[in-house]
């Protein structure tokens, strides 16, 4: 999903990739043009190495996720099932990984140890991913009557798979550290710098959309046409390269040791409630505790939803008779009495929760793109015209399909809304994530009208187009734009400050949810499909099988999903700073 989304929305400029466990901060009118490394007074060249980092890293990542379920399937001999549920389970670990990559970085190691002992995995991953398509994949078994069949060798995919996950660690490591890396290398004091700072987060998202675009068109074709080996063995030198320049380039760097993090603060919340279990909450809020003196840190109001945290900010005798000389600084430090912004913190998590939810489904339909429309896709005459298009370069196409959206949305449908309503302008986030999710239940079910006249020209003894799936394709892309560039607009914005990377790392936490709801569904289907002897929803030979009907399930799931989030979003209330 590393997607260059460049747009404008309200009155912000900005580039968004999904997804990322680091966003930049929004500022308005940023330009993309500014130079980027060209600072005299700095000279630094650290920010350049960074993107060159970047360009190499996603386009190995992306040179073995693109067409993984592929190669599983025709190197490997898994079953069109099994491969679906590895592929999604091995890219739901690879963005599960840098949630815990980001606390490691921010707690113990920093940044650049984070990214060195991550790339130690990722190279070793690669290599193994690449020797395993050099091992034998087919062993003769004899049976009666002398003849042969065809088995599974069980190295080659031992070690693939350990390759795999090898992979998922080590990427999950660089993608925690790598873009807060990059960003160090400025220097905040500086205005000139802090704008090209910005202008820095915009070029490592293109940098991560351009590893996608060449691996989907570049290297998928030298899989397919040439050699599984050679088409990894590219994916395993772009991160050669990467790791050794990236260690070249040390002298140059700056580097910070880690502050600690933010979990404290919101453990102190809950801890400080119960202990306070059996005191009362005032009728006023006025009279909770609240540190008014320090006037860069912003106070957030109180609210009246999960009033049993506000016992936490609520003022005894003893709170204060902590340390007589200090009592207000020894009280906001303790575990027995909290702010009221502290408590509102944890409330904003708290709601964000349901929200955050119905991504996890969303998700899990967006994971399709790399599993069941690829194998739908290589089920199909896979030439267009005079060119042959491998169904995993139908990904690609996809990331065209997103700058289509971003520009149609920028261009007519905000211009549009303006003509009709001036007074509400665009769309809030809350109605673009809806929209969004709305979009991608359309693609299921376009996906599932495909699949439908695919079988159809089947029974026929016809093949269908791969050029049937660009309308899936195109609302796919459209329900990516609408709701993950709005989602990490929205839990940055109402994440509390001290918790910025944190919340934009939970968005990046559904990606990995998704893809592992998204086997629990195939192990699911597959039980109840594949009984009796019949072959199930998805069969090896999906003419025996009935894709379409799992694309009306993942079509009324995102429905149901889209109506559950409608009903939370409308009852939602933003975050009100003080000022």
């Amino acid at each position: 999903m590393g997607l260059i989304l460049m747009g404008r929305f309200g009155q912000i400029d900005y580039l968004w990739a999904v997804p990322s466990s680091w966003n930049p901060k929004l500022q308005d009118d940023v330009s993309l043009t500014v130079p980027l490394i060209q600072d005299k007074k700095s000279g630094s060249k650290a920010p350049a190495v960074v993107l060159g980092f970047e360009c190499l890293e996603s386009t190995a990542f992306n040179g073995i996720a693109t067409n993984l379920v592929v190669y599983l399937e025709t190197v490997l001999h898994g079953s069109s099932l099994a491969s679906a549920s590895n592929v999604t389970t091995w890219f739901g670990t690879s963005y599960l990984t840098p949630v815990f990559g980001a606390i490691i970085a921010d707690t113990f190691f920093g940044n650049y140890n984070t990214i060195l002992v991550s790339l130690v995995f990722y190279l070793l991953g690669m290599v193994l991913v690449t020797f395993s398509a050099f091992l034998p994949t087919t062993a003769l078994c004899a049976v009666a009557g002398s003849t042969s069949c065809q088995q599974p060798v069980f190295g080659a995919q031992t070690i693939a798979f350990v390759g795999l996950y090898l992979v998922a660690f080590g990427s999950g490591g660089v993608r925690a550290a790598l873009l807060p890396f990059g960003a160090e290398q400025f220097d905040d004091d500086n205005a000139v710098d802090r704008e090209r700072k910005m202008s820095f987060f915009s070029w490592f998202y293109m940098c991560v959309d351009f590893g996608m675009i060449v691996s989907g068109l570049f290297i998928v074709w030298i899989q397919q046409n040439v050699s599984w080996g050679l088409g990894f063995g590219i994916a395993t030198v772009c991160v050669a390269i990467a790791f050794g320049g990236f260690v070249l380039a040390t002298p140059m760097y700056k580097r910070s040791m880690p502050t600690g993090t933010p979990l404290k603060s919101l453990a102190q919340v809950v801890v400080a409630a119960c202990r306070k279990v059996s005191l009362r909450v005032p009728a006023d809020a006025a009279l909770l505790y609240e540190v008014h003196d320090k006037i860069d840190q912003p106070k957030i109001t109180h609210t009246d939803e999960f009033s049993f945290l506000d016992k936490a900010a609520v003022i005894v005798q003893s709170d204060l008779e902590e340390d007589s000389n200090d009592a207000s600084a020894a009280a906001a430090g303790s575990w027995r009495l909290c702010t009221v912004t502290q408590v509102e913190e944890l409330k904003i998590l708290m709601r964000l929760l349901p929200i955050w939810a119905t991504s996890i489904v969303l998700s899990a339909a967006y994971a399709q793109l790399n599993t069941t429309f690829v194998q739908q896709g290589a089920a199909m005459n896979m030439r267009i015209m005079s060119f042959t298009i491998p169904a995993a370069s139908m990904v690609s196409f996809e990331v065209f399909c997103v700058l289509a959206w971003v520009l149609v949305y920028g261009s007519v449908i905000v211009p549009l809304l303006r003509s009709f309503s001036p007074a509400n302008g665009e769309p809030s986030q809350l109605r673009r994530m809806g929209a969004g999710r709305l979009l991608i239940a359309v693609a299921m079910a376009i996906a599932a009208l495909v699949e439908m006249v695919r079988l159809d020209a089947a029974a026929r003894g016809e093949s269908l187009s791969i050029a049937w799936q660009m309308p899936q394709y195109f609302m796919l892309a459209g329900g990516e734009v609408f709701c993950y560039i709005a989602q990490l607009e929205f839990f940055y914005s109402e994440a509390p400050e001290s918790m910025k990377s944190i919340c934009t790392s939970l968005a990046l936490l559904t990606v990995a949810l998704g893809s592992y709801m998204s086997s629990f569904i195939y192990a699911v289907v597959n039980a109840f499909t594949a009984v009796d002897g019949r072959p199930g929803w998805i069969s090896d030979n999906l003419n025996e099988g009935h894709l379409d009907y799992f694309f009306w399930v993942m079509a009324a799931l995102c429905t149901l999903n889209f109506v559950v989030y409608s009903a939370f979003a409308r009852n939602y209330k933003v975050k009100t700073v003080v000022s």
